[in-house]
């Protein structure tokens, strides 16, 4: 089972805007850990910046990566954002990543979305991914419907603008949330497996699964879980706090030769959602930003 312990709550944290007021009452029936609902129900979300070298196009680039998590309510029919809980909604705990770096002149941001339920269904509800730099932006959607639905935008001729299904499997990217929910309830062995959606736009390849391996270590204060593929050579390793909230402290990725890493930097739990105005720009200095 995906998450042992998790039911449907009703969330406080909705995007960018300020969350719903919800009663004590949500909490009373709730089969949750307390330090879990103390952490991702307190109205926050939480902020971590990594130190980045990103191998692109053959030579490492130094830049910024962030992880941004919270959780909110998720509309099912329309795979958005809900305004509000109701009957046609799902809890998820949602991941914002971002990459900016520069190679030579030109400057690369690149950002992942992953809206992973926090029930016992088995995929991610939706991803998406977009790179911009100056050459042109790209543009991938994964809706989990009754196959998972996919939406290509991209300025290259070959790929232009698709829309395709294909069938349903376990994804790469609901990864970085599952760890954060339970890294001890990931699913280890030998299976089928779609890369991330950024393995998929930056090496221009086709949408299709592989085999991995996913195997785990763990010490006394961290877990490592690994990602081997078998004919993309592809590798990822994952590193963690071995205790609630199981922070993610560093990650490496390889492809081929290539090598991508990041490494923590700063983590900030704060409602980042109200510091937009030029006051709060001091925090990005918090966040070695």
């Amino acid at each position: 089972m995906k998450y042992l312990t998790l039911l449907i709550w009703s969330v406080f944290i909705i995007g960018c805007h300020n969350p719903p007021k919800e009663t004590q009452n949500s909490f009373s029936d709730l089969n949750l850990p307390k330090a879990f609902k103390d952490y991702w129900f307190s109205g926050l979300g939480e902020i971590n910046t990594y130190k980045l070298k990103q191998s692109r196009y053959g030579q490492t680039r130094t830049g910024h990566a962030s992880l941004i998590f919270v959780t909110e309510e998720f509309q099912n029919k329309l795979q958005v954002k809900a305004n509000q809980k109701s009957a046609q909604t799902t809890n998820v705990l949602k991941l914002n990543a971002t990459k900016k770096f520069n190679t030579g002149i030109y400057p690369y941001s690149l950002m992942l979305s992953v809206f992973d339920p926090l029930t016992q269904q088995q995929y991610a509800k939706k991803l998406s991914f977009s790179s911009q730099e100056w050459c042109g932006q790209v543009y991938m959607q994964l809706n989990n419907r009754e196959k998972f639905e996919i939406k290509l935008h991209s300025y290259f001729q070959n790929e232009a603008d698709q829309d395709f299904m294909i069938s349903k499997t376990a994804l790469e990217d609901e990864i970085w949330t599952q760890l954060r929910i339970n890294p001890f309830e990931i699913k280890l062995g030998r299976y089928k497996m779609l890369p991330s959606l950024e393995f998929f736009r930056l090496q221009h390849k086709a949408l299709e699964p592989d085999s991995v391996e996913v195997s785990q270590s763990k010490d006394v204060t961290q877990i490592t879980t690994k990602i081997q593929y078998s004919n993309f050579k592809r590798q990822l390793s994952i590193v963690q706090n071995s205790s609630f909230p199981y922070t993610i402290l560093n990650w490496q990725v390889i492809v081929n030769q290539d090598t991508t890493s990041a490494k923590l930097l700063k983590q900030l739990q704060i409602d980042y959602w109200n510091k937009n105005d030029n006051k709060f720009l001091h925090l990005r200095d918090s966040l070695n930003l």
